[in-house]
Parts: C-alpha cells; structure tokens; sequence
C-alpha cells in the first residue's frame, strides 16, 4: 500500500536514509527540513522547514497527509541549552501533534531516544517495562513529549533507538571510529562491557515496519540490534575493517576510568566503559525483522567511510 507521508528533518542522518527508502518503496514523500537533502528523488516534494526555536505552522506540511514521520529535534548539547531542548523536542512536537489531530493523521511515528528510557549505562538489560529515568534534559524532554503524544488520541507508534551507526554517523560513533583510527595501540583489549548499538538501515526499516501495523499502533519500541557488542569486539572490527590489527592491549578498566574521570570526562567513561544493553524483543514479535547484523555493519560503514575519503 503507498502513503503520503510527511518526514520531518528530512535531510539529517536518519532522515536522508529513511526519505530516500521511502520514496523506492513507492510511497509520496514530503521532505520537511532546513535544506532540501535528498529532494531531487523522484516522488519526493520538498518543503522548507522553519527555525523550530520559534512558532512553526505545521498545517500546510500536514494537509493531504496519510503519515506523518517525526524526526526534526535537537541532540547532543549541553545542559546550557535546556531551554531548547524543551522548545524543539517538545513543544514543537506538541504543535505537529494539534496539526495531526486537525487532520486525522492516520499515524504519527515519533522518534524519541532510549535517553528518554534511561542514561548512557544501566545494571540491567533496558525494555519497555522499566519505568522510565531520563537522567539528562534531552531524555526528560523526549519523555514529555511522549506522554503528550500519548494523550492527544492521535494514532502513534514511538521509538526509542538506541545509539545508530551507518555512514555519517556524528557524535558517539564518530568518537568511536576517531579512536580506532589512531596510529597508537590501544589499552581497551580487558573492556568486555556491552553496549547495544542499532544500524541505520535496520532502524529504516523499523520505520516502514511501523508504517500501518496493527501491532505497532498505539505502542511506542525500543530499537537496537538483537546482539550487543563489547568496546574492544566495536574497535577491533573497525580497524580490522580499515585493513589494520585490532592492536589492543590490556589495561585494567579502572585503571582508564581513573584517568577520565580525573579529566573531568566522566561522561565519557559512561558511554565507553559502563554497559547500556538493551532488547529490541518487542519490536520484533510486532513483526520487525533487522537485516544487518552488527559486526557487519561495522564493517560497512568503515568502506562507505574509505570510498567517500578516496573520492
């Protein structure tokens, strides 16, 4: 079945890749963003996205919609910008979800973050049953907009990613693949810690998996790969990826905690040295099926990353 379906933040990391798949599938794409992406793709009409820190007009992005794809938010600053953070991930969500409403929008797929679920580690395996604990303002924010999503009576499925990784991945996976490209050895060979990271492609199809059904309606998923991967398996596939040996060495994992922490980078040493493993087992008996495994994955983004230097 084809939809018309509006995809906001179109032209970012997810959005490119989620409108261009979209579009092969055969469905009518309106790419909303600041600029226009992937717009020349045939069945793609592109419209200009306002600056979200101030009131936005969602009616005429929303009109003659079947779906509406909401991917448009901020991440990754510090706490100095709360205020934006509760502005463009949750009032400006609000505003699209009044739109949807006006409009009876058959669904609303809502991107949130597993931050909205818990922080960068936890003690345990994190489903959709532990009582959510953002511990920073870009969850908390995330987390209320759900809870309006949630209220509204507008059709919804919200997903909760965990960190994704494909060619052009920013923040955590480009920290990631800076470290294994270092002409150093590197002292993380004892980091058997796990951490559950999600492909890119795999959350695409997460998305067109959602698109009409029934078993996603009204319900809102975590979305990782179904396997983990501890620190030293990620940076020895990665360089091995990049044709070099793994080249790690074991140093005790509180040895480097001390280290970081006594950087003042204990943030840092959540994300790379505690675990955040998650289960994507609920999504999946909704009919999720994820291609990519992780390793391979890897391996994939590392050669789109060497192709796109050589060019």
């Amino acid at each position: 079945m084809s939809f018309r379906i509006l995809v906001t933040g179109s032209s970012g990391f997810i959005g490119s890749a989620t409108t261009s798949a979209l579009a092969a599938a055969g469905h009518h794409v309106r790419a909303a963003s600041r600029t226009p992406g992937p717009a020349s793709i045939a069945g793609v009409e592109w419209m200009k996205l306002p600056d979200l820190a101030g009131e936005v007009d969602w009616e005429p992005f929303v009109e003659g919609m079947d779906i509406v794809i909401h991917l448009a938010g901020i991440a990754h600053r510090s706490d100095s910008y709360r205020g934006d953070y509760d502005t463009i991930n949750r009032a400006v969500t609000v505003s699209l979800v009044k739109a949807c409403r006006d409009h009876k929008i058959k669904r609303l797929i809502f991107m949130s973050s597993i931050g909205a679920q818990t922080g960068s580690a936890s003690d345990h395996v994190a489903t959709e049953l532990d009582e959510p604990n953002p511990v920073n303002e870009y969850g908390r924010a995330k987390l209320a907009a759900e809870i309006e999503i949630q209220r509204s009576g507008v059709p919804y499925t919200i997903l909760r990613p965990v960190i994704v990784y494909g060619p052009g991945a920013k923040a955590n996976i480009a920290l990631i693949m800076r470290i294994a490209s270092l002409p150093l050895p590197l002292p993380f060979a004892a980091f058997e810690n796990k951490r559950s990271l999600l492909a890119l492609e795999n959350l695409v199809q997460a998305i067109i998996t959602c698109l009409d059904s029934p078993e996603t309606l009204n319900e809102t998923f975590i979305v990782c790969d179904p396997e983990p991967i501890s620190l030293a398996e990620m940076l020895a596939t990665l360089r091995e990826a990049a044709g070099r040996p793994p080249g790690l060495f074991a140093v005790p994992p509180h040895g480097v905690r001390a280290l970081i922490v006594a950087a003042g980078r204990r943030p840092l040493w959540d994300r790379i040295g505690r675990e955040l493993v998650a289960s994507s087992e609920k999504l999946q008996k909704a009919g999720w099926l994820p291609r990519v495994q992780t390793k391979a994955g890897l391996r994939a983004m590392v050669k789109a990353s060497i192709d796109a230097a050589a060019e």
